[in-house]
C-alpha cells in the first residue's frame, strides 16, 4: 500500500505543478498543501531507505534456510536408536545388497578356514600314513595337500555365499539389529553391542552368523568345524579418522532433535511476519527452503566421496561401501525430497494467492468455473441450499482448516515421502475447489450478472502484501 500511496502522490504532485506551471496559478493553501504532500513523501522514501524490517527478515529466514538441512539429519540420526522399527527397516536391506553379500561370505569364509588350519590337518594326516609305511600315499598328500586346501576352502565358501543369500541368513541379520537397534548410539558413543566403534572404524560382529555357518557345515557332514573355538569376526561399514568428532557433533544433535525443527519453522515464520511485503517474502522463503535442501543432497553427494576414498580396500571393498552408504542414507535422501516438495508447494500456492496478473487470472478463471458449475447444477434442480450459504460464509475457516489439516498429517506422518508431499497438495486442492463449489452465496448477497465475481478489482491495498 505504501508503494502505491507514493505513485499516487507523485503523480498528484506532478499534475499540480504542471498546472501551476501552465500558468493557473495556485492559491496559497493549494502550495501549503503541496508542500506538505512533497514532505510526507520524502519521508516516507526516506523511511523506506533505512527500514529495518527487510534486513531482519532476510535473517531471520536465513537461519532457517541454514537449520533446515541440520534438522532433517537430526531427526533422522535420533529416529535411527529411538525407533526400532526404523532403525531395522533401515539396516535390513543391506543383507540383500549383492556387495555387502559377498564382503560378508568373504568374511565369514576366512574366519572359518583360518582357525581350521586345514594344512595342519593335511601335514598329520601326511605323518600317520607315512608312520604307518604308506609313504607313497603320505607323498601323494603332501602333493595334493594344497589342491585339497583349496578345494575345502572352495566349498566352505559356496556353503557359506549360499547361506549369506538364504532368507534363514537374511531373518538372522534382521534379528540381530534388532536386538541391537541402538546401534547407531553404540557406534557414535562408542559403547558394546552387535555394532560397535573399533580404532575409529563402525564394525558389526559376525558371531551370530558363524554359529548359522558352523551348524549348516556339521549338518552335511563335515564335523571339524564343531572344534572350533567361538570366533568373533568383524565386517567394517564405516572407517573415519574423525569419528570422535563425528560422536560429539551426534550427541549434541540428538539434544536438539526436537528444538532444531521447531526452531527453524519459528524463525521461518517470523521473517515472514515481520517483512512488508509478507507474500513476496513466503514465496521467497519457500523458494529457500527447498534450496537449503537442494544444499543437503548435494552435500550427502560430496560426503559419499569423501567416504569411499577414505575406505582402503582391504577393510572394505568400494563396492560394499557404496552399497552400505546408500542404503543408511537413503531415508535422509526420502526426508530432504519430502521437504523439498513442500517448500515447492508453498512458494506456488503464495505466488498464487498474490496480486500478480496471472495470479488474478487464474484465481479468476477458477472462480468462474465453479461458478458456472453451480449455477449449472442450480438450473436442473442440484442446489446446496443452507449448506452451501453456511460454507460460504464460513469459507475462509473451512479454507484455513483444510490448510491446516495437510500440514498437520505431514508432520506428524510416520516416515514423511516426496510422493506424501504431492498427495497432499493435490486433496488439498480438491478440498479447496469443494468449498468454492459447495459455498452458495445468499441470494440478497448474489452480484449483478455483469460481474458475477469476475471483475472484482484488486485493491490497490493488495499490493503491498
Amino acid at each position: 500500500m505504501a508503494d502505491h500511496w507514493d505513485r499516487e502522490t507523485v503523480s498528484e504532485i506532478a499534475s499540480e505543478s504542471a498546472s501551476a506551471s501552465g500558468g493557473s496559478g495556485l492559491s496559497e493553501d493549494e502550495r501549503a498543501e503541496l508542500q506538505r504532500l512533497r514532505s510526507e513523501a520524502a519521508k516516507k522514501r526516506g523511511r523506506r531507505r533505512v527500514g529495518w524490517r527487510a534486513p531482519l527478515a532476510t535473517l531471520l529466514i536465513l537461519l532457517g534456510c541454514v537449520l533446515a538441512p541440520v534438522s532433517v539429519l537430526g531427526v533422522w540420526t535420533a529416529n535411527q536408536v529411538s525407533d526400532t522399527s526404523r532403525y531395522v527397516s533401515n539396516m535390513a536391506p543391506l543383507i540383500s545388497q549383492p556387495p555387502i553379500q559377498d564382503a560378508l561370505t568373504d568374511k565369514v569364509t576366512n574366519a572359518i578356514t583360518s582357525n581350521l588350519n586345514l594344512p595342519v590337518y593335511v601335514n598329520q594326516a601326511s605323518v600317520a600314513l607315512n608312520s604307518r609305511g604308506l609313504n607313497r600315499v603320505s607323498t601323494l598328500l603332501q602333493s595334493f595337500g594344497p589342491s585339497i586346501v583349496s578345494a575345502v576352502d572352495g566349498y566352505i565358501h559356496s556353503v557359506v555365499h549360499s547361506l549369506v543369500t538364504s532368507a534363514a541368513f537374511a531373518n538372522a541379520w534382521v534379528q540381530v539389529n534388532r536386538v541391537a537397534h541402538q546401534a547407531v548410539v553404540t557406534a557414535l558413543s562408542g559403547g558394546k553391542g552387535a555394532i560397535s566403534t573399533k580404532n575409529g572404524q563402525i564394525v558389526i560382529d559376525l558371531a551370530p552368523f558363524i554359529s548359522i555357518v558352523k551348524q549348516n557345515l556339521s549338518a552335511r557332514g563335515f564335523t571339524l568345524v564343531d572344534k572350533l573355538p567361538a570366533i568373533h569376526p568383524t565386517l567394517t561399514l564405516f572407517s573415519s579418522k574423525d569419528l570422535a568428532k563425528a560422536q560429539t557433533l551426534y550427541r549434541l544433535i540428538n539434544a536438539l532433535k526436537i528444538v532444531l525443527p521447531i526452531l527453524t519453522l519459528l524463525l521461518i515464520a517470523a521473517g515472514v511476519y515481520v517483512a512488508r511485503g509478507r507474500r513476496r517474502t513466503l514465496i521467497a522463503a519457500g523458494l529457500g527452503f527447498a534450496a537449503s535442501m537442494l544444499v543437503l543432497g548435494i552435500g550427502l553427494q560430496i560426503g559419499r566421496s569423501i567416504y569411499l576414498n577414505s575406505v582402503p580396500p582391504s577393510v572394505l571393498p568400494s563396492d560394499a561401501a557404496a552399497a552400505a552408504y546408500d542404503t543408511l542414507i537413503r531415508f535422509i535422501k526420502e526426508g530432504l525430497r519430502a521437504m523439498l516438495v513442500v517448500g515447492l508447494v508453498v512458494a506456488i500456492a503464495a505466488f498464487f494467492t498474490g496480486p500478480s496478473a496471472t495470479a488474478v487470472k487464474t484465481r479468476r478463471a477458477i472462480v468462474s468455473w465453479f461458478g458456472w458449475l453451480r449455477r449449472f447444477g442450480e438450473r436442473r434442480g442440484v442446489s446446496t441450499g443452507p449448506a452451501g450459504e453456511w460454507t460460504y460464509s464460513h469459507r475462509t475457516v473451512l479454507r484455513i482448516s483444510a490448510v491446516a489439516l495437510a500440514a498437520l498429517i505431514f508432520v506428524f506422518w510416520g516416515q514423511p515421502t516426496p510422493a506424501l508431499g504431492i498427495v497432499l497438495a493435490i486433496i488439498l486442492l480438491l478440498l479447496l475447489g469443494l468449498i468454492e463449489l459447495i459455498g452458495r452465496p445468499p441470494v440478497a448477497a448474489v452480484p449483478e450478472p455483469a460481474r458475477d465475481g469476475l471483475h472484482e478489482r484488486v485493491r490497490p491495498d493488495a499490493l503491498g502484501e
